[in-house]
This record gives C-alpha cells, sequence and structure tokens, in this order.
C-alpha cells in the first residue's frame, strides 16, 4: 500500500460501501483494493468501485469527461454519476464493476474488441470544449521522473530517442490535430467486460479528450515493434480497427507514416518509467524493460517517418 494514501483509502472503501448499499439490498459486501499509486487509487464493494483521481484533476475537465462517458455507454463504461466527489483533496467517481482482461491469459486478450471500441471512439465527434487528451503531457512527466532519477546507464539512450520527437510528442507545442476523440491512454487494463451483456467497454476517462488518434494505437504498435506484442495480434488489432472505419491510419497500405511518432512516444514513456522503478528499487532491468530500451536506442539513430495525410 502507498504509506501516504491510508486515510484516503478508507474513507474511499467507506464510501463505496456506501454507493454498494444504496444500489443493492442484498449486496455480497465484497472488497477489495484494486489499485493503489499516487496517480490514482481504485477500490471495490461488491459491484461498485470508487476512483480517487490523480491531485492535478481539474474539476471542470473531469465533469465534462464523466459526462462524455455517460453518452457513449456503448464505448465508455458510464459512471454512477457525472459529478466528481471532493474527499481528502481528491476527486472521487463511482463506477459499475465491469469484469477486466484476464493478464494470465494472454491468448483470450480482446485486441478486435480494443481496436474496434477504439474506431467507434475515433469517429465520434467531439462535444465542444473538451479538453485536449493527455497523452503527450503523461509521457513528458514519465520523462521527466526520468531525468530526476539517479543516474542510470539505461537513461542516455531514452533521452536520446525522446529528442528526436516533435514538439507536440513531447508536450511542448499544440497537436496537429484538435478534432479527433481521443482515449489518451490506451492498453489492456483499460478494458472490462459489463457484467449485464459481456460487452467490453472502455474505462478510464482521465485522459480523454481530443487530439492525434494514432496515440491510441500506440502502445501496441511500440510493442509490436519492440518485439513485445506477436506479429499476429497486431495484424489482428489493426486489420480490426481499419475493419472499423478507425481514422487513425489509411485504409490500406503501409500504417507506419501515421503511427511511428506515436509510437516511438510511448516506447520512450515506457522505457523512462522502467529505468525510474528500477533506479528507485535499486534492481536491475528485467528483459523486457530492456528491450524498450534497446528500442530506445535503435530510434535515436533513425529519424522519424512524417506521417502522410490519408482519407479520414
Amino acid at each position: 500500500m502507498n504509506s501516504d494514501s491510508g486515510p484516503l483509502l478508507a474513507d474511499l472503501a467507506a464510501r463505496a460501501r456506501a454507493a454498494a448499499h444504496a444500489r443493492s439490498s442484498a449486496c455480497p459486501c465484497g472488497a477489495a483494493t484494486l489499485a493503489d499509486r499516487p496517480d490514482g487509487i481504485v477500490v471495490r464493494h461488491a459491484d461498485t468501485v470508487a476512483k480517487a483521481h490523480p491531485p492535478d484533476s481539474d474539476p471542470d475537465e473531469l465533469a465534462g469527461r464523466l459526462t462524455l462517458a455517460g453518452r457513449l455507454p456503448g464505448i465508455l463504461l458510464p459512471p454512477l454519476n457525472p459529478t466528481p466527489l471532493a474527499l481528502h483533496g481528491r476527486l472521487v467517481t463511482f463506477w459499475p464493476y465491469g469484469t477486466p482482461v484476464d493478464p494470465d491469459d494472454p491468448d483470450a486478450a480482446p485486441w478486435e474488441a480494443a481496436a474496434t471500441l477504439l474506431a467507434r471512439l475515433h469517429r465520434t465527434p467531439a462535444p465542444p470544449g473538451l479538453p485536449p487528451m493527455r497523452g503527450p503531457a503523461k509521457a513528458a512527466r514519465a520523462v521527466a521522473r526520468l531525468r530526476e532519477a539517479a543516474p542510470h546507464p539505461a537513461t542516455a539512450p531514452v533521452l536520446r530517442a525522446w529528442a528526436t520527437l516533435p514538439p507536440w510528442a513531447r508536450a511542448e507545442a499544440p497537436m496537429p490535430e484538435t478534432g479527433t476523440l481521443c482515449h489518451g491512454d490506451l492498453h489492456l487494463g483499460q478494458l472490462v467486460r459489463r457484467p449485464a451483456d459481456g460487452r467490453w467497454l472502455l474505462i478510464d476517462v482521465d485522459d480523454l479528450g481530443t487530439g492525434v488518434p494514432a496515440w491510441d494505437l500506440a502502445r501496441p504498435a511500440a510493442w509490436y515493434a519492440c518485439g513485445l506484442l506477436p506479429p499476429d495480434e497486431w495484424t489482428r488489432f489493426l486489420a480490426a480497427y481499419r475493419e472499423a472505419g478507425g481514422p487513425a491510419v489509411p485504409v490500406e497500405g503501409d500504417p507506419w507514416p501515421a503511427l511511428d511518432v506515436a509510437a516511438r512516444a510511448l516506447a520512450a514513456q515506457t522505457a523512462a518509467r522502467a529505468v525510474a522503478k528500477a533506479v528507485a528499487a535499486g534492481r536491475p532491468l528485467d528483459e523486457v524493460e530492456q528491450s524498450v530500451v534497446d528500442a530506445c536506442d535503435r530510434m535515436a539513430t533513425v529519424p522519424p517517418q512524417l506521417a502522410q495525410e490519408h482519407t479520414k
């Protein structure tokens, strides 16, 4: 448990219990802490989940994201209440519990469902006033934490790779696209099955906003480029996205001119987090972490491809 989160975690659990009991008089009272990190604490009580959002969350922006999630129930998991609650200086929201992807069964990973949901999200008109998606800002924070960490041999290749990226991908300039609705932090942990019908839905609206849709495809693209995602799984994901009319890549041909910059940024973000965590724990990089650092080392010697225009 995060040692600083004790009082918040206890009160969050109590709020989740109260919300669950308000939804059903036959609550089985099963409780669990699903996440306890500085940027997010998530607890479950029966069929209700309570989340304490990052400390820097803007209440108006979060409320707008919650409202949007409630309007897209076939794409995003709707919140139980569109208004965040203030608790111990954090914004808290409540959600129905959904069954997550099983990390111990990679063959059952719902790549097609993830890709189809993304395509549908990207093709949904963004409401006025929605802020930019926060993907580049999160990547920049990861690199900033790496710079603050103690010296490590892997730091230099990660920073060299980061330096090759255009300013927008480093959150130093506005994104070149501002009209597409994006999730902002897509990975398989952001999908759950809705208990009522078993449909997959996207969760976690903290980074939801407008921007470059390729960012939402960038993590699986980076994993594929690093050799961490098998080619058949990447092919399934990309084909499903295209079949669903996703606008981030051309309908046929080479997708990499559209994906390259974002995939490089996600590789650098992943490597920066890995190195910073290894330094803090005083341990060597594991095989997966080293493979991402090695990819950054290769990236630094080859300039990113420029995105080509394609029919949206």
